[in-house]
């Protein structure tokens, strides 16, 4: 009895720590992809912000600082709408990550609840035999 005791409770934490690892590793691929969108999108910014600035550098008459204005105008907006799609995206990231850590623990669950079942059957069954 202990020895099938051991054998079902090392068969438990065998699961539980695959399982830790499946979740661990479906969080960090979510990790990286997040830590690439905001990483493209920095680089992005701050090209545009540099080009900005030297656009600004050699502004000499107030004909070119207004069309300087209408650019960083410009270059606010389209900043504040790549933002905007790079939250959506990691947003999507993080959705589809959750979705499927929940896949994980439903499967876990699952077979969970079937090894339970199992030793159960079996001694109701060897019951029923005995009566």
């Amino acid at each position: 009895m202990t020895q099938q005791l051991n054998s079902q409770l090392f068969s438990y934490a065998k699961q539980l720590s695959e399982n830790a690892f499946k979740a661990h590793a479906l969080t960090i691929k979510g990790l990286e992809q997040v830590a690439e969108l905001q990483l493209a999108a920095l680089e992005k910014q701050a090209q545009a912000t540099a080009d900005f600035i030297a656009q600004a550098a050699e502004v000499r008459d107030v004909d070119a600082l207004r069309g300087l204005w209408e650019k960083g105008t410009s270059l606010s907006r389209e900043q504040a709408e790549h933002a905007v799609s790079v939250t959506k995206e990691v947003v999507a990231v993080a959705q589809k990550t959750a979705e499927s850590l929940n896949a994980l623990l439903q499967e876990q669950q699952k077979a969970a609840n079937e090894a339970v079942a199992a030793p159960v059957a079996a001694i109701k069954k060897a019951a029923a035999s005995a009566k």
